[in-house]
């Protein structure tokens, strides 16, 4: 076991999972009052996962994270999944209005004829009061990720994760890779016709 495993399984253990788990509810708590959430999810990165990606690479091919225990954003990661586009405003207002930002970012497609991932993603202060006092300091991260989508955005992107990136018989093949890109569209197309429909029935106009 490497050094850095061991160091980051200890901190997964007894600072990130009971972090996570307060952070929930308290997440849960904020927008309890709020219609048309699906669910709130709140998780420490797996141990695999952490070690996966602090092995990235730049495009020149040197380390992306020289101190991924200090420099990997999402050791704690939370979704707020909404039923409608027009939600995920409302929601982003409130979460900045409780959290402190480090920065935020529209994900998307490089170009309008393509089609894959879409999401809301913000990168906040872990606030001090899901902070136990047994918690020690040094084990916690400054920082959490805050994830907000769709339903059909989530279900896209967590079959596309599956699919895509745990593939055990190498790269995807291109036809592989355009039936993603559909899947990635009719989820979009499904998204644009439920949020217009569910304008309509409030009498809003249509866009």
């Amino acid at each position: 076991m490497s050094e850095l495993e061991t160091a980051y399984r200890q901190r997964f253990e007894n600072v990130l999972t009971p972090v996570a788990d307060l952070l929930k509810a308290q997440i849960k708590d904020i927008y309890k009052d709020e219609p048309r959430i699906d669910r709130v999810v709140a998780r420490a990165k797996t141990v695999n996962s952490f070690l996966e990606k602090s092995k990235s690479k730049e495009e020149d091919g040197t380390p992306k994270y020289l101190e991924p225990l200090r420099q990997i954003q999402d050791q704690i990661g939370a979704r707020i999944i909404v039923y409608y586009l027009n939600d995920i405003d409302r929601i982003c207002k409130i979460a900045e209005r409780y959290y402190r930002k480090i920065e935020s970012r529209h994900v998307v497609p490089e170009s309008e004829s393509e089609f894959g991932y879409f999401g809301t993603h913000f990168v906040f202060h872990i606030p001090s009061d899901v902070i136990d006092q047994s918690i020690e300091a040094s084990l916690l991260p400054v920082f959490f990720e805050l994830q907000v989508k769709t339903l059909f955005q989530h279900a896209w992107s967590e079959a596309n994760h599956d699919l895509g990136y745990k593939t055990a018989s190498g790269p995807l093949s291109p036809e592989t890779k355009r039936f993603l890109a559909y899947a990635s569209a009719q989820a979009w197309g499904a998204d644009h016709v439920f949020n217009r429909l569910a304008r309509a029935q409030e009498g809003l106009e249509l866009h």
